[in-house]
């Protein structure tokens, strides 16, 4: 495993290889398991050098990591920092943190706060920025003050990478009185 500075560019400077993976964070135990099945089979038609790009967390990334590492396409986890220092995921993402770890090829250090909306849908921003597919777990609904994905659709859309949405049959969100609290 390696670890880079900020992820946004490859070797070469180019951002081609990478294919960014988000998605709501509410799905459900039975989603996750036909998300990460639908992942793994997408990624394992990837263009030869690609890189899946997953920030840290529960959920989708968790499941994206999986596929990825089930698939054979090599897996940077982007992990939260402060001034350089590695910053401690909220708790409902700390055992997905550390299986994502042991899953990645490379680990990419991004400066946000993991506990403040605003500031991960930024370092999302910066994930799609430097990718060249965007694979959306997505039902298609508008983004809301729990979730982002739409807006991260849309954003990448409007910069030219191209989007792939990700909604396999039977998919489906937990209701919101399911969720858990924040910490």
């Amino acid at each position: 495993m390696t670890t880079t500075g900020d992820g946004t560019t490859g070797d070469d400077g180019t951002t081609g290889g990478n294919i960014a993976v988000v998605g709501h964070a509410d799905l459900t135990p039975d989603t996750l398991l036909l998300v990460e099945s639908a992942l793994r089979a997408r990624l394992a038609r990837r263009p030869a050098p690609a890189v899946a790009m997953v920030r840290t967390g529960a959920g989708t990334p968790l499941a994206s990591g999986r596929a990825a590492r089930a698939s054979g396409c090599p897996l940077a986890v982007v992990l939260p920092t402060r001034i350089g220092v590695p910053a401690l995921p909220p708790r409902r993402d700390r055992m997905a943190a550390g299986e994502l770890l042991t899953l990645a090829d490379e680990v990419r250090l991004l400066t946000y706060d993991p506990v403040d909306r605003d500031s991960c849908i930024g370092a999302d921003e910066r994930l799609v920025a430097s990718s060249g597919l965007l694979l959306a777990v997505w039902d298609g609904s508008p983004s809301n003050g729990r979730d982002a994905t739409a807006h991260l659709v849309t954003y990448a859309r409007a910069r030219g990478v191209p989007v792939e949405i990700v909604w396999p049959a039977g998919a489906a969100r937990e209701a919101p009185s399911a969720l858990r609290a924040e910490g």
